[in-house]
């Protein structure tokens, strides 16, 4: 029957993304341990830091070869605490439409996905988060459909019970974060990246997906989300067309 349809289509990232770029002091270290790093080093016979009950400061005194230079392919700033820039890009992922329909009284899954690629040159490397505008991410005029598996751990396996239903997403990258990693059975245990494993639901609090911890430039890393809505037999839930917008952000680290 035609009204027992119901459609699942634009898990929106493209209309919605958002990327930050910010500063971070330091292009590469010039010293490092095992608990570390040392950005930028100076060479001078004075300076160093100071502070009052309303300021901080520090300085230098009696550096050489300080400045900005640059050529046809490189550009140098010279000098302690010059203004440093990391570079970071995201690419825009297309809209989802979540394939196929499903019926409300018999169920299924439908499914979809969105790539997206992190480029950065920060020499401590990038996180990336994804958020849902609503709370649950999946909304019509008509009702709404559940997160899968709200607020608690990622489950290795994407399941619904009859009478329910649940949307959900599981990401997979080279960079994807612990929590999302598993041991083949289990999520948060493990190393590996079981392809479509680890589901969660959206949030409208950020969730880290993907962290990467050294600089990818010029190659980037890349980030599929992967999203399935599982229906329930006898699940009843009102034929229509449901929409999720969802918010990706990278920062530098």
């Amino acid at each position: 029957m035609k009204a027992s349809l119901f459609s699942v289509s634009a898990i929106s990232a493209i209309l919605t993304i958002t990327t930050l770029l910010s500063l971070q002091l330091g292009f590469a270290q010039v010293a490092s341990s095992t608990n570390y790093q040392l950005q930028s080093d100076s060479i001078n016979f004075g300076g160093g830091f100071s502070s009052s009950t309303n300021y901080r400061q520090e300085s230098t005194f009696g550096e050489i070869g300080t400045g900005q230079s640059s050529s046809t392919n490189y550009m140098l700033r010279a000098g302690y605490q010059q203004m440093q820039e990391v570079y970071l890009s995201i690419t825009a992922p297309s809209d989802v439409t979540m394939s196929p329909n499903l019926a409300g009284i018999t169920g299924g899954t439908a499914n979809g996905s969105a790539t997206v690629t992190v480029t950065t040159d920060s020499p401590a490397g990038y996180s990336l988060s994804i958020q849902s505008s609503t709370s649950p991410a999946m909304q019509s005029t008509l009702g709404t459909i559940p997160d899968y598996n709200h607020g608690l751990d990622a489950d290795f396996t994407f399941s619904v019970v009859p009478g329910s239903v649940s949307f959900g997403f599981s990401p997979s990258s080279v960079d994807v974060v612990s929590a999302f990693r598993d041991n083949s059975s289990v999520c948060g245990v493990g190393s590996l990246d079981t392809p479509l494993a680890c589901w969660a639901g959206l949030s409208t609090t950020p969730t880290i997906i993907s962290q990467g911890a050294r600089s990818n430039h010029p190659s980037g890393a890349t980030t599929t989300m992967h999203f399935r809505v599982g229906v329930g037999s006898g699940s009843g839930v009102i034929a229509g067309q449901y929409t999720a917008t969802t918010t990706l952000t990278a920062l530098p680290l």
